[in-house]
């Protein structure tokens, strides 16, 4: 039984692992279904009528570029579970920003997302069984400088450990190394808080406040690199 109870206006760090550590992102188009997914699944209405809607009006085609589209037509129907602050897909897990905003909104949104990927990936990969290690984790974000920060560990230091491993535990190496990795990282928020991509999926919310500019947003993640480097950050390094 999950111990934390969401409440409405409260914002959440979730994430998930695969069974055993297991990659559940074997493939770009693994992680680009699952993003799709993210959209579609974050309605009240059923989200396989909407996919079919988009597949026969485009000839069973469906990109970013169409589903833009798509929700510029049909905006005003769409009764949003949750709002999607920040994400981050790594190889084995992901990490999401999102903050409750009707009853339940959360918990469903996770039950729609988790159990429409998996069945997506098993039958893709021709496996059987569970594809994550249990029910979905969520954290409360009770600080501000804490829910700046994790934006940050979503979009630079988690990719980031792609290049560097060690990075968590021993601090970063090559501050620019890693910023600029982390720009061209396509499976976080990363771009479009830079300025770079508007995605569809994501409402950047309290964070509009927190960065009023691009330029913002990108001194304070290398003020966190820097802050990590010389073990000042430490505390706020995730488990």
């Amino acid at each position: 039984m999950r111990k934390i109870k969401f409440e409405i206006g409260k914002t959440y760090h979730v994430y998930n692992q695969g069974v055993n550590k297991c990659n559940i992102f074997l493939t770009d188009a693994d992680r680009w279904r699952f993003l799709q997914g993210m959209y579609l699944f974050n309605d009240e209405n059923s989200s396989l009528s909407a996919l079919y809607q988009i597949e026969k009006e485009n000839k069973g085609r469906i990109n970013f570029t169409l589903l833009k589209n798509f929700i510029e037509k049909n905006k005003d129907s769409r009764k949003l579970l949750v709002e999607i602050n920040a994400d981050c897909l790594m190889p084995n897990h992901f990490h999401l920003i999102l903050k409750e905003i009707k009853e339940d909104g959360i918990s469903r949104y996770m039950q729609k997302l988790g159990s429409g990927y998996a069945n997506y990936f098993n039958k893709k990969h021709g496996r059987v069984g569970s594809l994550f290690r249990g029910p979905f984790k969520a954290i409360a974000i009770k600080d501000d400088f804490y829910l700046q920060y994790l934006l940050v560990y979503l979009n630079v230091i988690n990719p980031g450990q792609l290049i560097e491993p060690e990075l968590k535990e021993k601090g970063v190496v090559d501050i620019e190394k890693v910023m600029n990795f982390a720009e061209e990282f396509s499976f976080s928020t990363n771009l479009d808080y830079l300025g770079n991509r508007d995605s569809v999926i994501i409402n950047k919310g309290i964070f509009k406040e927190y960065f009023p500019t691009p330029q913002d947003y990108k001194k304070f993640a290398r003020d966190i690199l820097e802050s990590k480097k010389y073990g000042l950050a430490e505390k706020f390094f995730l488990e």
